[in-house]
Parts: structure tokens; sequence; C-alpha cells
């Protein structure tokens, strides 16, 4: 099973821009479909971003949509999440997460996901 870190998260002010990186280990990275998650206190976890194995197909939901770019370079086994025009209720632990598919464009949405990173911290305040 894929074993998948994420970096990149930290303090940024409304408006403003950070992206996320999601390192995954072993040599089957094409294999998967990967996503990103956020869940914020008190509120469930939320889908944010899917991308298929080699990156063809995109999926985002309204609430990030044109503003979050979902990316992967298999080469060097990472995903990222572009992420621009922050909000207040952007502010989340962001996770990536990872599906095996043979399905080449296949998006896996809410729920369809094998493995989890451990998260990383995205806090939007002035």
């Amino acid at each position: 099973q894929v074993q998948l870190v994420e970096s990149g998260g930290g303090l940024v002010q409304p408006g403003g821009s950070l992206r996320l990186s999601c390192a995954a280990s072993g040599r089957t990275f094409s294999t998967y479909a990967m996503g990103w998650f956020r869940q914020a206190p008190g509120k469930e976890r939320e889908f944010v971003a899917g991308i298929s194995r080699s990156g063809g197909s995109t999926y985002y939901p309204d609430s990030v949509k044109g503003r979050f770019t979902i990316s992967r370079d298999n080469a060097k086994n990472t995903v990222y999440l572009q992420m621009t025009s922050l909000k207040f209720e952007d502010t989340a632990v962001y996770y990536c997460a990872a599906r095996r598919t043979s399905a080449a464009n296949y998006v896996p949405r809410q729920y369809d996901y094998d493995s989890w990173g451990q998260g990383t911290q995205v806090t939007v305040s002035a």
C-alpha cells in the first residue's frame, strides 16, 4: 500500500496562495488516482480535488473550482494542490489520498480512496 506524506501547509493571508505537496512512496505511483481532502474543526471531511492516473482528468467541487488546481508529477511520485485566492473558510487540515485503479481516466470522489496521508495544516488569517 502506498504511503503518503503531505507538506507545504502554513499560515497565509486572505487572498494569498499556497502550494501543497504530497510525496508517495513505492514504484507504482502512476497506478493510483489521487485526491485532496480537507477537514475543519467541527466539520466533516470534504473532498476538494481529484486527478486521474496520468493527470489527464480532474474534478473539483464548486467550493474550490476556479481557485484550486490539482496536478501530479509521476516521475517524482508527487501530487500537488495549488491554492489561490484563499478564504477564511479554506482553513483546515488538508489530506492527500490515493486509490489504485486500472482506469486511466477515472477520478475518484468522496469516500472512494484507499490510502491517506497524515495531513498538513492550512490556516487563512489576517
